[in-house]
């Protein structure tokens, strides 16, 4: 294990420490009982949506790479997400989940420059589908009015949803304008040459001219096929909404009841946030933005068992499969 992800694991034990410590220190007893409570297969079915979710999102890079490998599988592309999940969840920003995966494509038999393009192509694909459940979560608020207007946790949220569709509108005029992206890339690295965070001009100008012709060969490829770039946007969408559903199946695991869209709306404000979060896995940020959001229609001791089980659901549990699964699967292998 590298000296980073051993850091990170520290970070994540002890937030995590000091999150169950002021989560759990108001009314133990209580809260302890209520998690002792849960409805089994509420619970059970809280672990086999988290699992689709990884299936829907591991069929997206099977349809990326599958244009470029007939031999790659749909099995292989699961795992590659389970694994994938791991060092998004590790390292802040999830900054460690795509060079994982350009290693593990490229180790499979493709080449740098395909594994490159088909993480490319992961990411671009994603966004839209993040960005497009924003903005409905977005308008439906404002129809709805679920939040309070001047409440500063929906300013946040606009922050997080700004920063996911500005992240887009970049990755468009890199890939499809000459003229953008080299203004955008000699911008930053006069930027940070300036700042002397960057010190070799040369090599950083050769390295982003590569990066960029990938960039640009990835969205040719994507958007040769009509069909495969609304299939694939379409399974991220779907899997996204069956991630923001998990908190629904909690909720009803307690007996309490939340409209499953009011639960989409919210689940999707409280990750907006959480996006911006510059600590592995959004720690803090994410249970934070949980317990407020939720706390509009959940009350307390209730809502802080509910947070707890969802972080275990869609966060814990990524941690343990995705260890066992780098450590025990050995298939893929070229």
């Amino acid at each position: 294990m590298k000296k980073n992800n051993k850091l990170n694991f520290i970070i994540i034990a002890l937030l995590t420490a000091v999150v169950l410590y002021f989560t759990l220190k108001d009314n133990f007893n209580q809260k302890i009982n209520y998690l002792l409570s849960f409805n089994p297969w509420w619970l059970i079915l809280a672990f086999l949506m988290i699992l689709t979710y990884w299936f829907l999102k591991g069929l997206v890079l099977y349809f990326c790479v599958n244009r470029l490998d007939k031999k790659y599988t749909v099995k292989e592309g699961f795992h590659l997400m389970i694994t994938t999940q791991f060092f998004h969840i590790i390292t802040p920003f999830a900054a460690g989940g795509q060079p994982w995966q350009i290693y593990k494509l490229k180790k499979e038999g493709l080449s740098l420059g395909q594994s490159t393009n088909v993480v490319i192509q992961d990411f671009i694909v994603y966004q839209i589908a993040l960005v497009l459940i924003g903005i409905v979560s977005i308008l439906s608020n404002q129809i709805m009015h679920i939040f309070p207007s001047d409440s500063f946790l929906k300013y946040l949220v606009m922050v997080g949803f700004a920063f996911n569709f500005i992240v887009i509108i970049v990755l468009f005029i890199v890939a499809f304008s000459t003229k953008g992206n080299k203004l955008i890339i000699d911008g930053c690295l006069k930027l940070l040459l300036k700042l002397k965070i960057l010190k070799d001009k040369e090599k950083i100008l050769k390295k982003s001219e590569e990066f960029i012709n990938n960039f640009h060969e990835s969205a040719i490829v994507l958007m040769k096929s009509k069909f495969n770039f609304i299939r694939i946007i379409l399974l991220n969408f779907i899997a996204l909404i069956i991630l923001y559903l998990i908190p629904f199946v909690l909720i009803k695991g307690l007996n309490l009841y939340l409209n499953p869209y009011i639960t989409i709306v919210t689940s999707a404000y409280v990750m907006m946030i959480g996006s911006m979060v510059p600590i592995p896995g959004g720690t803090g940020g994410l249970e934070y933005s949980f317990l407020a959001f939720f706390g509009y229609f959940i009350k307390e001791p209730k809502l802080s068992c509910i947070m707890i089980v969802w972080r275990i659901v869609t966060y814990y549990f990524g941690v343990v499969v995705g260890a066992l699964d780098l450590n025990f699967y050995k298939g893929g292998k070229k």
